[in-house]
């Protein structure tokens, strides 16, 4: 079939099942195609063609409400919606979203990029449903990964409590980015396992039915049996002892079984929880094999052998280089123990948990959790490495506010795909963390501005014992600069001058510093000398330097990948309004907007974060001056 024809899910309810098993084909086949081109998360969608196909099949959307947990596996979706001719654009700069996106179309109903939130949107939608006494189906599709974030099992607490109309599609495919880990976890594998019980309950509930009702008595005692059944052979029914009608596990690749089970969700009362058990990476053999996460998700590849297709690189992933000296310095000192919140693999920590697996801990997707831990190990004199991404780092906000920096607690914040991150989107940005850290007491926060200085950052994070430390590290690879063999701790809240210059100063950091050289490099060609200011430490600033500059009356340009309103920008410009100086200062970054997909360097051109902008910058401040 031509997928590109496709304009509306409605066409799939004249199918038959034979019909949908040829269209899964096609649809695996187009998937495996396009990703090979693009990139993007061709594991989670493999795993939910026939889902998708049958949820179209069985509800109408627009009317009825989809949400998909995460949005690692909307593909499907968008191709059923009509958006099949734009996957060439996927993830691409202006290009067709790798997730839900409300004004692509009106079939996607909810914006998601971080896990663990489908449920208590649904709730919202379904509550709003019944105060207008509308009458739609409302259908969250979430992953057992994300099912062991805190905020859906707060979303499961309400909606069983409240008995809401709702059929919610637990995909589990025993395993999200990594494999997953948690009580939860072991609780779907017994359910996984449990066709005894799923047989003998059916048997059970036939027989219950045929049971005349005189007096309700015989028929409360069959109740009764069925409930000791339940216990008798699987232990602990999570989801009905939450509220929810359990249907599974089922086979999520069976047409016939996600229809005979949806449509029983579909007429029952309350809230109805369909446990469908699917394999990742299903139709690519490269991706059915991984056990790690490798094909979650992927830049392009050679589709017939599944070889990544790799762009040329100088240094070290910035991932691998801050794990593995995490690595190095936890042989001598045992007080060092790493967190991750279910980012294993995209940290880099598998050494780590390798070489020390009693100090490795991945409590999965649960951010709040990683932080608070990291700071009750804090107080028993240990030195907890927590490794999370900028975005993610956004979710445990209060926890870092309110358990580690409150109390100053010696913890070491590793901050990963800090700045833009390119093709994932606004939602994986890491362009906040400036923002809503640098106003906290007690913070430290820094950004290297090569590998080497990467290193001796991590030593100084883990020397520091006078409360919380973070270290930025952007996405992607170092610049290939020779690297010291003995790592040295380096002097908190200093700064290093990079390039001498009278007329002008740039102050940056981190990824821009590139940037700046080439700008001052091309500007005294012109006769313009520009002082280019390396300020490692966004805090504490450097304020001796801050003042010798001030003091000069030399006009100032702060540069920074991250959002202006609140960072390092602004911080200079407080110090210069606390110290009554007035130089010229401006600022390029990150606007008040979101960011959208692309490469990065799409991206920075786009907000005119560039090497021209710089160089207009400093002409119009020293013609100022």
């Amino acid at each position: 079939m031509d997928l590109t024809t496709i304009t509306s899910p409605s066409f799939l309810k004249d199918l038959s099942n034979k019909e949908l098993e040829a269209l899964a084909q096609d649809i695996r086949t187009f998937l495996i195609e396009k990703c090979a081109q693009t990139g993007g998360h061709i594991g989670p969608n493999l795993g939910v063609v026939e889902l998708t196909l049958m949820l179209h099949k069985m509800f109408d959307s627009p009317k009825d409400k989809f949400l998909w947990d995460v949005g690692h596996q909307a593909y499907v979706h968008k191709i059923l919606t009509g958006r099949a001719s734009q996957f060439d654009t996927l993830r691409q700069f202006k290009g067709l979203c790798g997730f839900p996106k409300l004004v692509e179309s009106e079939h996607d109903e909810w914006e998601t990029g971080h896990s663990s939130t489908s449920l208590s949107a649904a709730m919202g939608m379904a509550a709003a449903r019944d105060m207008k006494n509308e009458n739609n189906y409302v259908v969250p599709i979430i992953g057992d990964g994300a099912l062991t974030g805190g905020m859906a099992l707060e979303a499961l607490n309400h909606i069983g409590h409240a008995q809401t109309n709702m059929t919610v599609i637990l995909n589990d495919n025993e395993m999200s980015i990594a494999p997953n880990v948690g009580a939860l976890h072991s609780i779907l594998g017994r359910l996984r396992t449990a066709k005894e019980y799923a047989r003998a309950k059916e048997d059970m509930e036939s027989l219950i039915n045929k049971i005349p009702v005189v007096g309700g008595k015989l028929a409360a005692t069959a109740e009764r049996v069925k409930d000791s059944l339940k216990y008798l052979v699987v232990s602990g029914v999570f989801f009905e002892e939450m509220g929810f009608k359990y249907l599974g596990p089922i086979d999520g690749h069976d047409f016939e079984a996600l229809e005979t089970n949806l449509r029983y969700a579909k007429e029952a009362k309350g809230p109805v929880l369909v446990h469908v058990i699917t394999k990742k990476g299903k139709g690519y053999k490269p991706a059915e094999e991984d056990t790690v996460g490798t094909w979650h998700g992927t830049g392009p590849y050679k589709m017939e052998t599944g070889a990544f297709v790799k762009s040329a690189v100088k240094g070290p992933a910035w991932s691998s280089l801050i794990a593995d000296t995490v690595t190095k310095l936890a042989e001598t000192d045992k007080r060092i123990a790493t967190i991750t919140p279910a980012m294993p693999v995209g940290s880099k920590l598998e050494g780590f948990a390798k070489a020390y697996p009693n100090r490795f801990f991945d409590v999965g997707i649960a951010e709040q959790h990683a932080a608070t831990m990291a700071a009750g190990m804090a107080t028993q004199q240990m030195k907890p490495f927590l490794a999370i991404y900028s975005t993610f780092l956004q979710r445990a906000y209060d926890q870092v506010l309110h358990d580690i920096a409150r109390p100053n607690l010696n913890v070491f914040i590793g901050i990963d795909r800090a700045g833009l991150v390119g093709a994932d989107g606004e939602t994986h940005q890491g362009v906040f963390d400036i923002a809503f850290l640098r106003h906290l007491p007690n913070m430290v926060i820094m950004m290297p501005k090569d590998e080497n200085e990467g290193q001796h950052m991590v030593k100084t994070a883990l020397d520091y014992n006078d409360g919380p430390i973070a270290l930025r590290y952007p996405r992607g690879n170092g610049l290939g600069v020779p690297m010291d063999k003995t790592l040295q701790a380096l002097p908190i809240g200093s700064w290093e001058v990079l390039r001498e210059g009278e007329d002008a100063s740039i102050l940056t950091f981190g990824t821009t510093i590139p940037m700046a050289m080439e700008a001052a490099e091309a500007l005294a060609t012109q006769g313009i000398e520009v002082e280019v200011v390396n300020a490692r430490f966004i805090k504490p600033m450097d304020e001796a330097m801050l003042h010798r500059i001030m003091q000069s009356g030399k006009p100032v340009l702060t540069i920074e990948e991250a959002v202006l309103a609140g960072g390092f920008g602004s911080g200079v410009l407080e110090f210069a309004s606390d110290h009554n100086y007035h130089n010229d200062i401006e600022r390029i970054g990150i606007p008040d907007a979101f960011i959208e997909h692309g490469s990065v360097n799409e991206l920075l051109a786009e907000i005119h974060v560039t090497t021209e902008e710089t160089i207009a910058r400093i002409q119009k401040l020293v013609q100022q001056k």
